[in-house]
């Protein structure tokens, strides 16, 4: 369970990326290799080396001290290990991450978990604007995995996303679940203004909305099995961090009707 850390020498001047930067690819290059490792976006490059104290030996987890918003990319392409942050992430962490776990004790900034197809995502902090959502260039936002953030989130999470599970222990900014295609996206503290901005398929859970489109229509108060269903699933995969068990009956919004309208807001019951 040995690994290498990672210690930002100094702040950062300048945005780097950390995109490939895993257990499973430091394991297999030599400490050279590491420290000669580019994360710089600008012209000249930037050696992992020279803007990192380099510790540690291969193994199972990845380690990174003194984490600052410049740092854009971390788990970009995690397939297996850990990588714990210690401090704050920039955008697109877990950029198309397919296994493995992500440990953020900070904030997330924007785009994190943008196509993903696997593995969790851990985020103790909030995160920023399109979580799990589609960057130019892509067909879809996120496509598997879960995602659990502690705190608050910003606006247009799970833009066009397919397939996976966001779970909020706080709230959620406006248009949640914008262009959705499936998924789930449970915000434990609530959900913002105008959720499922042209949704066609895809379930939003939460104790209440801030405002709804008026594309959005109240079908009624049922008894969901598969709200117990995804509460059971989550609890087995997430122990403690699984959001409550929402009450026997919910009242289920339909929507988007500007399009399909198969996408569904669960509430509880009045």
């Amino acid at each position: 369970m040995s690994g290498f850390t990672l210690r930002l020498k100094a702040p950062a001047t300048e945005r780097m990326t950390l995109s490939g930067i895993t257990p499973s690819k430091l394991s297999a290059l030599s400490a050279h290799e590491i420290a000669r490792l580019d994360v710089g976006i600008e012209k000249g490059g930037l050696a992992l080396g020279d803007a990192f104290d380099i510790s540690g030996s291969a193994g199972e987890i990845l380690t990174i001290e003194g984490a600052t918003p410049e740092l854009d990319f971390i788990g970009a392409g995690l397939d297996s290990g850990t990588i714990r942050v210690v401090g704050d992430a920039g955008s697109y962490a877990g950029r198309k991450m397919a296994g493995g776990k992500l440990e953020i004790h900070g904030n997330a900034a924007h785009f994190l978990a943008s196509g993903s197809t696997g593995g969790m995502i851990h985020v103790r902090g909030n995160a920023g604007d399109n979580l799990g959502g589609m960057i130019p260039g892509d067909r879809f936002g996120m496509l598997g995995g879960i995602t659990v953030v502690e705190g608050n989130i910003g606006s247009r999470a799970g833009d066009k996303m397919r397939r996976g599970t966001i779970v909020v222990r706080g709230k959620t900014g406006s248009h949640t679940g914008s262009r959705m295609i499936g998924g789930t996206i449970w915000a434990e503290g609530g959900i913002g203004p105008e959720p499922g901005l042209m949704m066609r398929r895809g379930t939003l859970i939460g104790p209440s909305v801030e405002k709804l489109l008026p594309t959005f229509v109240d079908t009624g108060k049922h008894d969901l099995v598969i709200t117990r269903v995804i509460s059971r699933y989550l609890k087995a995969a997430l122990g403690d961090l699984a959001p409550k068990p929402m009450p026997l009956f919910v009242q289920k919004i339909g929507g988007d009707l500007a399009t399909i309208g198969r996408g569904e807001i669960l509430l509880p019951a009045a």
